[in-house]
């Protein structure tokens, strides 16, 4: 899963990066066509799936302030 993060983020850096290249060759539309697709993959196809690998078997609850977890960090000194 790690290495289809990568090809991603590759591909997408690729895109932008030819996005601004036609807007220097004088194509502003395309370009910023390119550019804009590029960015929504980022946020809708990038994103969810670096936040899946990276939350996988994790509970969200270690990561909440519960009243659990505020007694576990008094105990320890941490304030």
């Amino acid at each position: 899963m790690n290495t289809v993060i990568k090809v991603l983020g590759i591909l997408i850096a690729i895109a932008i990066g030819t996005g601004f290249y036609y807007r220097m060759q004088d194509e502003v539309m395309l370009g910023d066509r390119i550019i804009g697709i590029a960015v929504l993959a980022s946020a809708f196809i990038l994103m969810p799936v670096f936040l899946y690998v990276r939350w996988k078997g994790k509970r969200l609850k270690d990561y909440t302030l519960t009243k659990e977890n505020l007694d576990k960090m008094k105990e320890k000194g941490i304030d």
